[in-house]
């Protein structure tokens, strides 16, 4: 298996360890964005091409990964990727096989929680692993966390027909962990221990939430799918086909961008490449992101 990007973070006494799954030219702008024209990407490309964009096969870079949070006493696993096993509608997440649990850097019954950011198919497939024909979850003792917003959507009937786009990951990924009575449903925003908290960002999905870690004065704030690629920041405007809310989903992303501008935080949007962390800077009307050390980063 070939070597995958891996960093980790100290904040505080907490540290955060990126689990890249995959990373790849994987989606095209224009699928995911029904307001990008041919003008704004070319006006971009000086900086957007080839970290953030391949122009060989014109798709956005887009890392699939969770993370490992730990906190004194406690491991939390925040999203967990696609999974291993699974049957879905996109040719690049079906019947996959890339071992992701395996990086985690931690045995899954030692993980106390685990918090799902939203109910996508690239953030809860490893909730569940494949055994003796059967959806079990894979991390035993852990509660799993899931918005109550989140829950109640994607149990409706229009959160069942959404699923036709992907694929029915709520069933194989989310429903065996209810079954077993390992889930706790929670407001946006709840604490899930202390320095670990959910930030509400309804929109790109009823109950999607950002997790900020914090430690004393030092703050890295786990942004999910708030924001896609950096041309995001560029055109904080732009929401995916992807999001239930496209107006919630763009003024969560506008209100929380402005707000990490202005007081320096340091952020991780799950899809960004390697490292994904950076800060958010006030530019001509919108935002420039920028990749930083301010939270110390080393290998793993």
């Amino acid at each position: 298996m070939s070597p995958l990007p891996q960093t980790r973070f100290q904040v505080g006494a907490a540290i955060v360890d990126r689990v890249v799954e995959s990373e790849t030219p994987l989606l095209d702008p224009f699928e995911i964005f029904p307001d990008a024209t041919p003008e704004a990407l070319a006006s971009q490309m000086s900086w957007l091409a080839p970290r953030f964009y391949d122009p060989q096969v014109k798709k956005l870079v887009v890392p699939i990964q969770g993370f490992v949070v730990r906190v004194p006493g406690k491991v939390i696993v925040i999203d967990t990727c696609v999974g291993d096993c699974k049957n879905r509608n996109r040719p690049q997440f079906h019947q996959q096989r890339l071992g992701w649990i395996e990086r985690l850097g931690v045995r899954p019954e030692d993980v106390d929680y685990v918090v799902c950011t939203h109910f996508h198919a690239d953030h809860v497939g490893w909730n569940t692993r494949l055994a003796d024909g059967r959806w079990v979850p894979t991390f035993p003792r852990a509660r799993y966390v899931f918005t109550n917003p989140e829950w109640e959507y994607w149990s409706s009937a229009a959160g069942r027909r959404a699923l036709e786009r992907a694929g029915d990951y709520v069933s194989d990924s989310v429903a065996p962990i209810v079954d077993a009575g390992l889930a706790d449903f929670v407001a946006m925003d709840h604490e899930v221990v202390p320095g670990v908290r959910l930030i509400p960002a309804a929109g790109h999905t009823p109950g999607f939430v950002c997790v900020d870690v914090h430690s004393g004065a030092e703050r890295l704030v786990l942004a999910g799918d708030l924001l896609h690629t950096p041309l995001q920041c560029v055109f904080p405007r732009w929401s995916t086909r992807f999001c239930t809310d496209p107006d919630a989903s763009r003024a969560a992303r506008i209100r929380l961008l402005s707000e990490w501008a202005d007081d320096g935080t340091v952020i991780m949007p799950t899809h960004f490449p390697s490292p994904s962390a950076g800060i958010v800077e006030h530019r001509q009307g919108a935002f420039f992101f920028h990749y930083t050390d301010v939270a110390p980063a080393r290998s793993r």
